[in-house]
């Protein structure tokens, strides 16, 4: 070959190894300006056009578990390791994912592998490490604080390891050591943006959300189009609409702008749609929510959270078929779920339900498992069930509010188990049918135990003795008058006995009582309430001519 040849070959052969540094540099700009999209794409161009390159391979899969890809993540790392040329770097990104599942030794042992394979001096790769202890739904901010100080005890005017170092305290929640380590990092490189940023979520931490957003804003100064600092902007806006009730809808509105703006700066990526999302939810826009959600769901690879969401967001917006869905297909990949989940499934299924699709019966059973899994959720059922109530659908109401009854420890225990035996006495009132007593049974069961738990409910006793009033037999005769004695009993107790709102009640019970003891006989008891009854309503015939037939 040649000379003019071999420069040739050795012209081209630098020019493309430009071109790869410069695209991997855009890969890592792109994720550090959120733009995961943008970055995938580069990396995985790279992977294809120079598979003996471990960088790729640990890059595309640290930004495919940040879109929580584990999967797909995995399966580069595993690649990656196989790779002659720093494919040591993968063992980081499966330590990360090691640690997510909480395997701590397995983690240490992929850590300690890619750390042992790093030259002394390659502290940006030793500093990866660092930062996969820090990103790991696990956190071990310790383990990263002793590699970011190593870094820095060997080259104490490394900009990236003050960083680090900075966001372990912050994990540790050691905000004055935080602060230190990140305006060091910015001493010694002024154009470090994540430093910055990092002080501007220090600030809002403490709830100086002004503050915080004037320090982003001096960071988009300099680069318009930064995402994460549009993204704190934005979270700091809303951060602070929870603080300030007067202008709330202000700061959600602005919130709300620059979520629009972090998304577009980010190419529309799925991540800070997912974040929109996060923000759409707290904020109860579930018109926006479901369609965002929606969307996203067709996304390949999307966080099963966002199943969630548009179970959640359909649910309350009334389109309880696609509430169905969305939950069913959430639960069907979730490994832990919350009460909420099988409450908005379980209320979807009794709205879509008919006589012929099941769709009840399925409703019932995760309404059971929503305060099994979480029976703090009980809590949510009271008024969900005073909304069926109202409607008429006196059923439906029953088996929300006995549901929750069977939880003592919630505030609305008393008045779950007053209501579902409310609800119990108005069917066995209006069963024209005759079969009614195994209704007004449970009933007076559930007025038995909301007594038990608040003697004082005055009118837990007034209705159990209606519901045993339409009950045949000398052992309901005897509940009714025993509730309406305790009826009267509590009315004189909390000194409301005369009050005129009353009246109409006390009066029925007086009358139940007087008649209670004209029947068995005892006329000089019944003469006594019957005369109890004239005090409030003097004209009352049925009292004076009872009285008479008792007197002679």
């Amino acid at each position: 070959m040649n000379k003019r040849n071999l420069k040739s070959l050795l012209a081209i052969a630098l020019i493309s190894a430009s071109a790869f540094a410069q695209d991997l540099e855009s890969a890592k700009k792109a994720i550090q300006d959120e733009q995961y999209d943008k970055a995938k794409a580069i990396l995985k161009s790279l992977v294809e056009s120079k598979p003996t390159d471990g960088k790729n391979y640990y890059y595309l899969g640290d930004v495919l578990l940040l879109e929580e890809e584990v999967e797909s993540a995995k399966a580069y790392f595993e690649k990656g390791i196989a790779v002659k040329n720093k494919g040591f770097l993968s063992f980081i990104g499966l330590g990360q994912i090691a640690l997510d599942e909480n395997n701590v030794t397995l983690a240490k042992e992929n850590f300690d592998k890619a750390l042992k394979s790093i030259r002394k001096k390659d502290y940006d790769e030793q500093l990866l490490v660092a930062s996969a202890y820090l990103n790991s739904a696990n956190k071990q901010p310790k383990e990263a604080v002793a590699i970011a100080k190593a870094v820095i005890d060997a080259d104490y005017t490394n900009a990236t390891a003050y960083n680090v170092l900075g966001k372990a305290y912050l994990a540790e929640d050691n905000f004055n050591e935080a602060f230190s380590a990140f305006r060091n990092a910015i001493s010694y490189d002024d154009s470090l943006l994540d430093a910055k940023l990092q002080l501007a979520i220090i600030t809002k931490r403490g709830r100086g959300f002004a503050d915080a957003i004037k320090a982003c804003e001096e960071i988009l100064a300099v680069n318009p189009k930064y995402a994460p600092a549009l993204r704190e902007i934005a979270d700091s806006y809303y951060l602070w609409s929870t603080r300030d009730s007067k202008n709330k809808e202000s700061h959600i509105s602005k919130a709300n702008e620059y979520f629009q703006k972090y998304i577009t700066a980010s190419d529309n990526s799925v991540e800070a749609r997912v974040k929109y999302a996060d923000f759409l939810l707290v904020t109860g826009d579930y018109t926006k929510l479901e369609k965002l959600s929606s969307e996203l769901s067709k996304e390949a690879g999307i966080s099963n959270k966002i199943n969630r969401y548009l179970g959640y967001a359909a649910y309350h917006n009334s389109n309880y078929t696609v509430a169905v869905q969305g939950l069913e297909n959430y639960l069907s990949k979730a490994k832990k779920t919350i009460g909420r989940d099988h409450l908005y499934l379980g209320l979807s299924y009794l709205n879509t339900a008919n006589d012929s699709n099941g769709s009840y019966a399925k409703g019932i059973d995760q309404l059971k498992k929503a305060i099994k899994v979480e029976p703090a959720v009980a809590e949510d059922f009271h008024s969900i069930g005073l909304d069926w109530s109202k409607k008429g659908k006196i059923k439906e109401a029953i088996d929300i509010f006995s549901i929750a009854a069977e939880i003592k420890d919630q505030p609305n225990y008393v008045y779950d188990n007053y209501y579902a035996a409310y609800c119990y006495y108005l069917l066995g009132r209006d069963d024209e049918s005759g079969n009614n007593e195994s209704v007004l049974n449970q009933s007076d069961k559930y007025f038995d135990i909301a007594i038990k738990a608040d003697p004082k409910l005055a009118e837990a006793y007034f209705f159990k003795a209606r519901a045993n009033r339409l009950l045949k037999g000398d052992e309901a005769y005897k509940r009714m008058y025993d509730a309406y004695n305790g009826y009267i009993n509590t009315l004189t107790a909390e000194s409301t006995l005369n009050k005129a709102e009353n009246k109409d009640r006390v009066v029925e019970a007086y009358t139940s009582i007087a008649t209670y003891h004209a029947n068995k006989g005892e006329n000089s008891d019944a003469i006594t309430f019957f005369n109890k009854v004239l005090e409030l309503e003097p004209q009352n015939e049925f009292a004076k001519n009872t009285i008479k037939a008792l007197q002679k």
